[in-house]
């Protein structure tokens, strides 16, 4: 598996994984779009801009939108980069969101995939990280644990990990 930025050549595979994280009503953590406006092109320039902190929403922060693919092109999921906490991220979502597509989900993606986005945020000078999880997402749970995490405590329902990259 590897985790990299989308590209234009990515197109019909991210439109695909998108497709059945809608049809599943499932929730795309790691992955923003707006599904009834969706411009493939768009999103990639948003994405790229966003890398840089320009244009981005109002209490957003600069981000860097990777996805993870297997062997063959085929998309697993969405990790979200963020390079910065404001307060919200700093509560409730830390700096790094994932999901991995529920067709691909208990197969050690999202281990994987966070394993990997950690050692990006490490290149990104980002010397500890914070990840959360609902205190119902025990799959979650257990991804953090597998890379390190560290219980610092459980507030409004959301589970606060950090993990030490230095």
């Amino acid at each position: 598996m590897i985790l990299r930025r989308p590209s234009q050549a990515d197109k019909e595979a991210i439109l695909e994984m998108m497709d059945e994280f809608e049809r599943e009503h499932s929730a795309h953590d790691g992955g923003f779009w707006n599904a009834d406006n969706f411009i493939y092109e768009e999103w990639l320039e948003e994405n790229f801009q966003a890398e840089a902190g320009l244009n981005i929403p109002e209490n957003w922060v600069p981000a860097i939108q990777l996805v993870s693919f297997n062997e063959v092109g085929h998309a697993l999921g969405f990790l979200n980069l963020r390079l910065r906490l404001n307060d919200y991220l700093l509560e409730k979502g830390g700096h790094i969101g994932y999901s991995i597509r529920p067709s691909e989900r208990g197969k050690g993606y999202a281990k994987e995939s966070l394993r990997q986005g950690l050692q990006m945020a490490k290149k990104k000078n980002i010397t500890r990280a914070l990840i959360t999880c609902n205190i119902e997402n025990f799959a979650s749970r257990a991804v953090i644990l597998a890379n390190g995490g560290q219980l610092e405590n459980i507030h409004n329902e959301i589970e606060r990990y950090w993990i030490d990259l230095e």
